[in-house]
């Protein structure tokens, strides 16, 4: 007999849930999304980013050091993002400018992430990170969307992509990334 033989399969019920953030629907059919599954070694890399991230922002960022703990403690950790420089071409204003033609020529900004971005490729990445939790919800792996998880993944070099989130994946006896202190 095999006992607890559940978390065994965690790397395919992982690739399960990218693949729902990959077939989820984006704006005018066009494809930004970039996924990525971490191996052990990029875990430990991304929670000590993570915490070099709360120590250089300071005060206010220790939930940073709280996230990495969480990544350390998860059975996996898949990262979804948006690499782009096309804009919709919907000329609609909501990335802040007028034209798509004038949103692209601004100067990136580059904090956690880089922008402007075109504000549909953003909903497109908020469609594909609701389809990955939904699946996971449907495969019953405890799961959270984290913005801390991107940005420390991204400021050590193993993800490519202009924004991203992480969502640490777990199949313990409660969900570990909720009621933390």
């Amino acid at each position: 007999m095999i006992t607890n033989p559940e978390s065994e399969n965690i790397e395919v019920f992982a690739k399960m849930i990218l693949a729902a953030a990959r077939t989820a629907p984006k704006a005018k059919g066009k494809d930004s999304i970039v996924t990525g599954l971490l191996e052990p070694t990029d875990i430990k890399i991304l929670a000590n980013s993570m915490d070099a991230m709360a120590e250089k922002k300071g005060e206010g960022f220790g939930f940073f050091n709280r996230n990495s703990q969480n990544v350390r403690d998860a059975d996996a950790v898949i990262l979804i993002g948006l690499k782009t420089s096309e804009p919709t071409g919907l000329n609609c204003g909501a990335c802040g400018f007028p034209t798509c033609k004038e949103m692209i020529g601004q100067t990136l900004v580059k904090a956690d992430f880089s922008g402007p971005k075109c504000a549909f490729k953003y909903i497109d990445l908020g469609i594909a990170l609701g389809s990955a939790a939904a699946k996971a919800k449907d495969l019953c792996i405890d799961n959270r969307i984290m913005y801390t998880i991107g940005a420390g993944a991204l400021a050590a070099g193993l993800f490519d992509a202009d924004i991203a989130c992480g969502m640490p994946l777990s199949i313990k006896g409660k969900n570990i990334f909720f009621d933390r202190k």
